[in-house]
């Protein structure tokens, strides 16, 4: 398909500039601040569906949200059409763990020159704001925390951690090894539909505000002014329009009866 910049641009309310790692921060966080991270498709029993096309109607044209292997599909096909030197890997989510499990989170590495960058708008948890640069020892901090990369020996990858109160922690591991579309739909179907994944089994939303990431698991809410219980369908549908720019009104009620059913099994 054509990439229609302009629209893109519109969907994420973003002026593009010539490609360079200012350029490259102000888009990544454009599109983390206008298209959430949700997986209401797999939660609801649906495989996304990766083809450009499918992702443009889905994420520009209905202005709905996705996973990581959709918002970075998407993100991918931007850098591309605005000029930039970027390429895809698949990372290991590890969230605290020693190591990671299969190679399925989607993100982009960008150069410039020597310079390679992370850039990630589809991690869904405590990730960077901003790109990160590779090879670089020193923390490197953004709005939402501060972040640095270590070597793993063990497994070959270089580690995204986080700085937290407890110490740094281990968010995903990537490596060099190419990545093919036939990985990209093994991945999806991984995530979206095996019975130990996580997206089949819990509602997940995550978007950056302002006022920092805002999160859902489940019917937990969790927005800077505290974390509270949504208990009725109205305040899902309520919370899936004001918080994370979604057709409440249309989810809430199939969302509501997953999670009924659910209680009931």
């Amino acid at each position: 398909m054509t990439f229609d910049s302009a629209r893109y641009l519109d969907r994420i309310g973003h002026h593009a500039a010539p490609p360079s790692p200012e350029a490259l921060r102000r888009l990544q966080a454009a599109q983390l601040a206008a298209i959430p991270f949700e997986n209401t498709e797999p939660f609801l029993g649906v495989l996304p569906d990766l083809g450009e096309q499918a992702l443009w109607r889905k994420l520009v044209v209905e202005g709905r949200g996705g996973y990581c292997l959709e918002l970075n599909g998407l993100f991918g096909m931007a850098l591309k059409a605005l000029g930039y030197d970027a390429e895809p890997v698949l990372g290991r989510v590890r969230m605290g763990a020693p190591v990671g499990g299969m190679r399925a989170h989607l993100a982009h590495i960008v150069r410039f020159g020597d310079a390679r960058f992370l850039a990630d708008v589809g991690f869904g948890g405590p990730a960077p704001e901003a790109p990160k640069q590779i090879g670089v020892s020193r923390p490197q901090a953004d709005r939402l925390g501060t972040f640095r990369f270590r070597d793993d020996p063990a497994t070959g990858e270089t580690v995204l951690e986080r700085e937290t109160g407890d110490g740094w922690f281990a968010l995903y591991g990537f490596d060099g090894v190419p990545v093919t579309d036939a990985d990209r739909l093994a991945a999806n179907f991984f995530c979206a539909a095996f019975p130990g994944s996580p997206f089949p089994n819990h509602l997940m939303l995550n978007r950056v505000t302002p006022g920092g990431r805002i999160s859902m698991f489940d019917l937990t809410l969790n927005a800077p002014e505290g974390v509270r219980t949504l208990a009725s369908e109205n305040e899902l549908a309520m919370a899936l329009t004001t918080r994370f720019g979604l057709d409440g009104a249309g989810l809430a009620g199939r969302l509501w009866g997953r999670f009924q059913a659910r209680a009931a099994a």
